[in-house]
Formats: C-alpha cells, sequence, structure tokens
C-alpha cells in the first residue's frame, strides 16, 4: 500500500511536519542531571492522597536536581470531565504547596491557560500536535485506520472507557482478537476512499511488531530490572473523534515537554511496553519511568487493603475539612517518600522540608501505609512550632469555613483566644494538645462564656469538701499573686481541710489523708474549666480575668 498517499487521505487537515514542532519545542537547556518531572491528572473530581503521594516525589526530584516540574491536564477524555475539575486540581496543588514550575494555570476569567514555551498543557488543545504524529507514523507504516458505521461507533461509545491501562482493549478472546487485528491490517487504498466517502468515522492503532511471547527487559526506577511481555497488541492511537489515548497522548507530549522521568501509579506497569514501543516507533528516547507502590490502609481486621476513594483521607480535600495544616500533610508525606525523612528532621527540626534530600532508592517498593495516628503525631509536632498568633489565624481561617459561630466567638475574643494558644507554646518541650484546627477549638472553648461547660464531674470526694475548698480559694484569691503565691495559697487550703499539701509524704501514707493538694486543684480546675485536664490553672486564671473566674468557681459550688 501507498502509506504517504493513506496518510493524506486520512489527514489532509495536517499541514505542518513533525519537523515544525522539534523545532517549536527545543530540548530544555539545563544542568547535566537534573530532572524534568511532571504531574498529569485528568480532570475527573478530587486530588487523591496517592496522586499527591508522586507529586511531592516529583517536586521534590526535580527542584533537587535544578530541574523543572511541570502541570499537565490530561483531558483526552470528555465523558469523563467533571466541570471544574481542573481548575479545583490546581487550587487543591497550590493549597498544599506544589510549586510547578510551568504548565497548566488558572487564567484571570477562570479558564485553564498555560505558563511556559512548551504548552499548551491542556491535551485537548494539542490535537493538532498528535495528528501531526500519527500522520507520520501512517506513511512510515506504522499505525493504520479501523472504521466503523455510525451505529458501531454509537456501541461503543456506550461502553465504559476506563480500560486503557489493561492488557487487552477488545472484548473478543485472543484469537479472535487476532484475527480481528490481522483482517483489519488488511484494508486497501480503495476500501478508505469508500469508507471516507460514507463519511465512516475511525480510530487508528499502531501496527504493532512485537511477540507476545517474549520479552521487553527494563529497568524501572522504583521496582528495579523487570521483564515484560512484548506488545503484540495494535492498540488504539487516536480514537474516532481524533483525540489521542493516554498511551500516544502521554509519549508526544513527555517528548515535546522533556521530560525525563515519568512518575505513576504501578497499576500502569502493564502498559509500559506499550509506551516503550511507541517511544521505539516515533524515534524518541524514552524517559526513566517510576512506578509508585499503592497507598495502603489497615481495615478493622487488621489487614491492608488499597487506600480507595470512599476512605476517609482519600481525598485531599478531606484534610482541610478535619483541620489539619496543609504542612503537616506535607510532613507527614515525606516520611511516607523516604524512611530516613524523621531521623533526620529530628536532626534538623528548624528546616524546612525542601532541604532533605528525597532519594529514589529509598521510595517504597511494596507500599505505602497510611495512617491518621502518624499524621496526628506530625501535624502535632508541626503546630507546636507556630506561634500563638499563626495558631490563632489558621484556625480562625478554618472556623470561618467549617464553624461560623466558633469564627465569631475568635473575633470577638481575640486577645483571650491567642493569649490561650501562648499557653504552653515555645521552648525546648512545647505542648501538643492539638493535631487539627478543629481539636484546637476543644482545647480552648473553655476560655470563652458561651462554650463553657461543666464536661467533667469531680467523684470520690465529699460535696462539703469541694464547696469548702472553692469557698476559700475564692475568699484568699488575688489576681496580682504571682504563681508561686497562687499555690502557697492551694496547699494552705488543702491543710486546713486535712488534705496533705506535700505529695512525697501522701504517697508515702496515702490512707492517712482524704486526698492531696492535687485533688483541691482538681476542684478548682472543674470549676474554672470544666474539665479535669486543662492547661495551668494560673495562667488560665490570668486570662480569664478575676470577674470571670471566680463567678465560675462561686456559680459552681453553689450548685453543688
Amino acid at each position: 500500500m501507498n502509506t504517504e498517499l493513506l496518510a493524506e487521505l486520512l489527514f489532509p487537515q495536517i499541514t505542518k511536519s513533525v519537523e515544525d514542532y522539534e523545532s517549536q519545542y527545543p530540548p530544555r537547556n539545563l544542568p547535566e542531571g537534573a530532572k524534568v518531572t511532571r504531574f498529569a491528572p485528568s480532570p475527573t473530581g478530587f486530588v487523591h492522597f496517592g496522586g499527591m503521594y508522586q507529586v511531592m516525589i516529583g517536586e521534590r526530584l526535580a527542584h533537587q536536581s535544578g530541574g523543572v516540574f511541570y502541570l499537565r491536564i490530561e483531558d483526552t477524555d470528555a465523558k469523563r470531565e467533571v466541570e471544574g475539575a481542573a481548575q479545583g486540581v490546581i487550587k487543591t496543588l497550590a493549597h498544599y504547596g506544589a510549586e510547578f514550575d510551568e504548565g497548566a494555570s488558572i487564567g484571570e476569567d477562570g479558564s485553564i491557560v498555560s505558563k511556559g514555551i512548551y504548552g499548551p498543557h491542556k491535551q485537548s488543545q494539542r490535537a493538532e500536535i498528535y495528528q501531526t504524529y500519527a500522520k507520520k507514523l501512517v506513511k512510515e507504516g506504522k499505525a493504520y485506520p479501523v472504521f466503523t458505521t455510525a451505529q458501531e461507533l454509537e456501541e461503543a461509545l456506550a461502553v465504559d472507557k476506563k480500560t486503557e491501562n489493561k492488557t487487552k482493549d477488545w472484548s473478543a478472546t485472543a484469537e479472535e482478537t487476532r484475527k480481528e487485528m490481522l483482517a483489519n491490517r488488511e484494508i486497501t487504498l480503495e476500501q478508505v476512499q469508500a469508507e471516507l466517502a460514507a463519511g465512516h468515522p475511525f480510530v487508528l492503532r499502531i501496527l504493532s511488531d512485537g511477540d507476545g511471547e517474549k520479552k521487553v527487559k527494563v529497568v524501572d526506577q522504583i521496582k528495579g530490572a523487570l521483564e515484560l511481555p512484548e506488545n503484540d497488541e495494535d492498540f488504539v492511537l487516536l480514537k474516532s473523534d481524533g483525540i489521542p489515548t493516554y498511551h500516544f497522548a502521554h509519549a508526544v507530549d513527555d517528548h515535546l515537554m522533556g521530560t525525563t522521568h515519568v512518575i505513576r501509579g504501578e497499576e500502569w506497569l502493564p502498559s509500559l511496553p506499550k509506551h516503550l514501543q511507541l517511544f521505539r516507533y516515533l524515534g524518541f528516547r524514552a524517559p526513566k519511568y517510576l512506578h509508585t507502590a499503592q497507598v495502603l490502609r489497615l481495615d478493622e481486621n487488621g489487614n491492608k487493603k488499597k487506600l480507595s476513594k470512599r476512605d476517609m483521607g482519600a481525598k485531599m480535600e478531606d484534610y482541610d475539612a478535619l483541620g489539619y495544616p496543609p504542612v503537616s500533610v506535607i510532613e507527614y508525606l515525606m516520611t511516607l517518600l523516604n524512611s530516613n525523612y524523621e531521623e533526620w528532621h529530628a536532626a534538623n527540626p528548624t528546616l524546612p522540608y525542601t532541604e532533605f534530600p528525597v532519594t529514589i532508592k529509598k521510595l517504597s517498593t511494596s507500599g505505602c501505609l497510611f495512617d491518621f495516628n502518624k499524621l496526628d503525631d506530625v501535624s502535632k509536632n508541626v503546630i507546636s512550632r507556630m506561634t500563638a498568633e499563626e495558631v490563632y489565624a489558621y484556625v480562625l481561617a478554618w472556623a470561618k469555613e467549617y464553624d461560623a459561630p466558633f469564627a465569631e466567638t475568635l473575633e470577638a475574643y481575640k486577645d483571650r483566644a491567642v493569649a490561650a494558644f501562648a499557653i504552653g507554646r515555645g521552648g525546648k518541650k512545647p505542648r501538643k494538645d492539638f493535631a487539627t484546627w478543629a481539636e484546637a477549638k476543644k482545647f480552648i472553648s473553655f476560655f470563652f462564656p458561651s462554650y463553657y461547660t461543666i464536661e467533667d464531674e469531680i467523684t470520690g470526694f465529699a460535696k462539703e469538701d469541694i464547696k469548702a475548698a472553692l469557698t476559700k480559694f475564692e475568699a484568699t484569691y488575688s489576681e496580682a499573686d504571682d504563681s508561686t503565691a497562687w499555690f502557697d495559697k492551694v496547699k494552705a487550703i488543702a491543710e486546713e481541710l486535712g488534705y496533705c499539701s506535700n505529695m512525697k509524704e501522701y504517697k508515702a501514707n496515702p490512707d492517712a489523708y482524704p486526698g492531696n493538694v492535687g485533688d483541691i486543684s482538681t476542684f478548682i480546675r472543674v470549676a474554672l474549666t470544666g474539665r479535669t485536664n486543662s492547661p495551668d490553672l494560673y495562667t488560665v486564671m490570668q486570662i480569664l480575668g478575676r470577674e470571670e473566674a471566680l463567678s465560675r468557681i462561686h456559680s459552681y459550688y453553689e450548685g453543688l
């Protein structure tokens, strides 16, 4: 067959050559060893935690090597695209501090625009580029059309298209598939002309030279040396609307955009032979591939399961609703990237995570285990390093979106809130009371009249003792006392009531006393805060002020 003529019949509208695009997208001028990575989501919904894991790998590898990290929107499946999802992805990534050097961004009118000379970074805007390279493959006898009638096309479009990363994209048996493939390969120019004249659409398939009985050897940067079956399938390059499949689009784009390392989930490993074959057919140097392990969780039986989109924490937006600071989530992700991050951070507590050298060799090969308890530990440490003013600002911003009444209270009592957040903050061992902004509300809510309530009961003591202790404390309290004088008065009350004021003596002979000075403090604590556990009582009273503090104590013992 005259493949030159076939290419012109199929793509008469394509007048540019691949050389034109090679000139338009020149090789990048970067230092030796610099990595060019990308995040390339489909605009079909939210950013998954596993996707953010890949973002962190790509961003760190690129920037610590003096390279480029860019964002590409892979919107070639129009049926699955969710309106506004691309903008949502960009906003989410920005919220979590992903720094893209170029790529898709949001324009002033809210549309997706491109930053940098290698755009457009939205694949639906690059159809002519893909068709130009497709035309080249047809000319070289490496691709051929398969025509369908309007009815067949309608039936095909009704089928779920989430199968591009599977080994076979035809539903027939292997033998039937092989027969159909061979039959379609035998199409003549006359048949092509007749089909085109009849207005029948076509898909373009690669003419595979692979042998499924043979192996292709490849080194994955995470998985190591692999042997995978050669691709012997004539998979689709262009769909009937002229838009490429993921396979074809990513090969063309990663070449033109100068991608050196492709980071994606291990579910794409079965497609790797297809992609290597494509790069070979197109005459491109293949990038290095890093197929990341799945993010796992423990189910109720302690078994490891894939973190699915229905699990809490799978969506990056979950962390905002729960009140985790973005930097806490990122620091937690760093512990999943490289196991030695925690050791490094302990030795360098004041350095940002961007100073840590991420290494490919330490990326997990078997799966990362997601753990909310570990995230909480990381987040408590992160928040403990913030100033009281920073914590107040973050909690207020969170409350304005998720808890409006609390936000109003925070604004009405700003000084009190900042002072409350300052308790135990700073120094070598700062308090680590909460991991989220939602928990911060519980930590300081008792400081505000509208949220103050008695949550805990005092048990095991006579009401007369409690009332007597609180009455004496009310009578002797002075706001001018320092913390030592304040506690001396509490000890004096304990002695007057027969309680032990010395904890060592009490522990040596507890049966000799009805209680100890700590119990007297608990009486005051519950009356002031409504809880048996709270920050330093002296400081709490200073923040509440004399009038409100004594009012609470008085009301409490009057209610006994």
